[in-house]
């Protein structure tokens, strides 16, 4: 039995699981958790990696392998291959008024047909400016630049040199700089970000393509985190709505949107397709800091939240904390709406946390449907959809039916699937049965008017 390992490293934590390459079977799993913060140096990650894969009972009987990762992040290397500065991670927002001026000068048509997405404060291509202007320095220090998971997938093979990184397509497409159309960077686009095109960029490996570490395990390409959970899902059918640390909906599409007002990204897929993408930088947060406001663990804010009557008596929550991607309004802030002496209850505040973290996602299933994406089925997974209140809630926001997984490693579980692809070939990846795990059926009316309020109070923000 050939065994095969997966890799998610994420914002919040590294994890690694390992499968069987032929069935897909979990043999067995461990998790490390990531610094805090929206900059952190990527030796962090390793050490979190060498801790999950050590709690997973170690690699050494492992075939292959593949890493996922967080997207867009920004990594300079020297010419020494040693790390600049700190990486910059997708959700670290000080590069918001980059993203606008790269917009104003080129276009916001322009960049969707050509990388198939707007800049925005997330994305590398908007960093890249940001550091050419405020750390001209470090920008002159720069010779490569990388992903979290094209690093990390160049530490585990034990490379020094720059001129060795690789990375995948999926991962590439959230750059700003790669027309995943035509396989290739744009160079333009980096010299009018950074006034400079002689940058090393990672090579771009095909979906099944691999290298090796110095022992002769097999290196699969790795990918993207939210390309890497819908290979690890194989829901093709159905929109997948991941809520992590960001909330994000997507499905695979056979040719890569161009949105012009930047709501629906065009990245590419972990195999030759394109995944259409919408994202909110608030997810799972909402319901950790609403929960500690009211002195509560999660389990506890579900239950409130299931106990307000839907709509939360006309309490909203916009729960814009970390500033939004989804409207791109990067400096705003959370605010509650509709209180008043009756309505100010814990419960009703743990709703609208819940239907305002989900009104989120829902107009990004808007966006999708307006791209003639169907959304008359969603796969709800991440951190959040972990609580019972959050899959129960959802179909009244979303207003289609909604299924729920048991709790899993979907990032994972791609990267795994992946591996297992390197390590046999071809053109399609291995069929892996579908997860052999209770899967909930939630339906139910869409609740139009809670989805109204949530737009009349998010408006105040574009109003500003």
């Amino acid at each position: 039995m050939a065994l095969v390992a997966g890799v998610d490293s994420s914002t919040q934590s590294c994890k690694v699981v390992v499968r069987d390459a032929d069935t897909g079977q979990l043999v067995r799993a461990g998790r490390a958790a990531h610094p805090p913060g929206t900059e952190v140096h990527p030796e962090h990650w390793w050490h979190a990696f060498v801790e999950a894969s050590a709690a997973a009972g170690g690699l050494d009987d492992v075939a292959a392998i593949s890493i996922a990762g967080q997207q867009h992040g920004l990594i300079c290397l020297d010419d020494s291959g040693a790390v600049v500065r700190d990486a910059l991670l997708w959700n670290d927002t000080r590069s918001a008024a980059a993203a606008t001026d790269l917009v104003d000068e080129l276009g916001a048509s322009e960049w969707a047909q050509r990388v198939g997405l707007v800049p925005v404060a997330s994305i590398t291509v908007a960093k890249l400016r940001w550091l050419a202007t405020h750390e001209p320095e470090n920008a002159a220090r720069t010779a490569a630049v990388c992903l979290p998971h094209d690093w990390l997938t160049w530490r585990l093979r034990g490379e020094r040199d720059p001129a060795t990184l690789t990375t995948d397509r999926s991962d590439a497409s959230g750059t700003g700089y790669f027309d995943s159309r035509h396989g290739r960077y744009c160079a333009d686009l980096i010299d009018l970000a950074m006034g400079r095109a002689d940058l090393v960029l990672p090579t771009v490996l095909g979906p099944s393509e691999s290298t090796a570490t110095t022992s002769g395990r097999r290196v699969g390409a790795g990918c993207a985190d939210n390309a890497a959970a819908n290979l690890g899902l194989t829901a093709d059918t159905d929109v997948v709505v991941s809520l992590g640390t960001s909330g994000v909906a997507c499905a695979v599409s056979a040719d890569r949107p161009a949105d012009p007002t930047g709501t629906v990204a065009g990245f590419a897929d972990a195999t030759d397709r394109y995944l259409a993408l919408v994202c909110t930088l608030n997810a799972a947060r909402v319901l950790e800091a609403t929960a500690r406001m009211l002195g509560v663990d999660l389990r506890c804010l579900g239950e409130l939240a299931l106990s307000a009557p839907p709509g939360a008596e006309g309490v909203v929550m916009v729960p814009y904390l970390d500033g939004e991607r989804t409207p791109n309004l990067p400096t705003a802030t959370g605010a509650l709406h509709g209180l008043t002496p009756t309505t100010m209850t814990p419960a009703n505040i743990a709703r609208a946390a819940v239907e305002g973290m989900l009104c989120g996602v829902a107009a990004g299933l808007d966006a999708l449907s307006a791209h003639g994406i169907p959304t008359n089925g969603v796969h709800l997974i991440g951190g959040a959809a972990a609580l019972p209140a959050v899959g129960r809630i959802a179909p009244t926001i979303f207003g289609t039916a909604v299924r729920v997984p048991a709790a899993g490693e979907y990032v994972a579980d791609g990267a795994a699937r992946q591996a297992a692809w390197a390590l046999r070939g071809g053109d399609t990846p291995p069929h892996w049965p579908a997860h052999a795990r209770a899967t909930e059926l939630y339906e139910a009316p869409a609740a139009t008017a809670v989805r109204d309020r949530f737009r009349t109070a998010a408006s105040k923000y574009l109003e500003r």
